[in-house]
């Protein structure tokens, strides 16, 4: 034991080497269009029971940003039975939707009828393309960025996992991208995390992943791939317990970002033992 107290003792007096590893990243809050976000957690409004747990899932999920579908808003309700009335505005950015628009034309027109409803003239874009698959037409979600943005929208649409459409809606000046990582509703969480990452390490505005997550290890995975935040409806919303799931959730981005600041250690064929024998045999000699 004697040697073993030597080193510890000629560490602490900075006698020995010790990993002079680049300092701490600080986990600065996610920043969109100039407007500070501490949570990472985007959600949605849609599928659940009631509008009362959808109220206790935000409050659980701690979030700052909530999706409205335009095209499914019930107008005439008021009171409790209209969803707005559930939702902190105070606390909460709105998020309008342009959700079952299938080109540029009706995904602007519903935009144009968020910001007459006095919504946000933030708007989550979705042009869908296929039925089945709900994938986006990127081609037309493109057109529709390109006339939304020069019309003062703040504009973040929703993709493919594909590097070169996010980048050229970037380029248009979408405050931020958001590949799917499955299709909406799936579960299935991150398909292709090759390209997430690739849309990463290229992007110089925030990337949400949106869509397909189904548990929290998928959360935890998409924000250790290097993502700033997540949207999700479905998982929580479908959750056998919601609130425990928006809860989960939280806990998941919070924890992926920690360890993508940490940085993971590198993948290796071979087994590395944790306590390493080198030194040792030659102190013991």
């Amino acid at each position: 034991m004697e040697f073993l107290e030597l080193e510890l003792s000629e560490l602490s007096e900075g006698l020995l080497p010790v990993d002079e590893a680049a300092p701490p990243i600080v986990n600065t809050p996610l920043r969109i269009a100039g407007r500070v976000f501490q949570s990472r957690l985007i959600v949605g409004t849609g599928k659940y029971a009631n509008f009362e747990t959808m109220q206790a899932c935000h409050e659980f999920s701690e979030t700052e940003m909530v999706t409205v579908a335009v095209r499914r808003l019930d107008m005439k309700a008021v009171g409790e039975k209209s969803l707005l009335h559930w939702i902190n505005r105070s606390k909460i950015q709105l998020l309008p939707n342009t959700a079952g628009c299938y080109c540029a034309q009706e995904a602007i027109r519903t935009c144009h009828l968020a910001e007459e409803l006095g919504l946000s003239k933030w708007v989550k874009l979705e042009v869908i393309g296929d039925k089945l698959t709900l994938f986006p037409d990127v081609e037309e979600t493109l057109k529709a960025a390109r006339v939304l943005v020069k019309e003062g929208f703040v504009v973040l649409p929703y993709v493919t996992d594909d590097p070169v459409a996010c980048k050229k809606l970037e380029d248009l000046g979408c405050a931020a991208v958001m590949p799917l990582a499955a299709p909406i509703g799936s579960g299935l969480g991150i398909r292709n995390p090759h390209n997430i990452r690739l849309i990463v390490e290229a992007a110089q505005v925030p990337v949400i992943v949106d869509a397909g997550v189904g548990t929290a290890s998928d959360a935890a995975f998409a924000m250790e791939l290097g993502c700033d935040a997540i949207l999700m409806n479905t998982a929580i919303a479908e959750a056998k317990q919601p609130t425990r799931m928006a809860q989960a959730m939280r806990l998941a981005v919070e924890a992926g970002r920690e360890a993508f600041l940490a940085g993971r250690i590198p993948m290796r064929a071979h087994a590395s033992a944790s306590s390493p024998l080198s030194g040792l045999l030659g102190n013991l000699r």
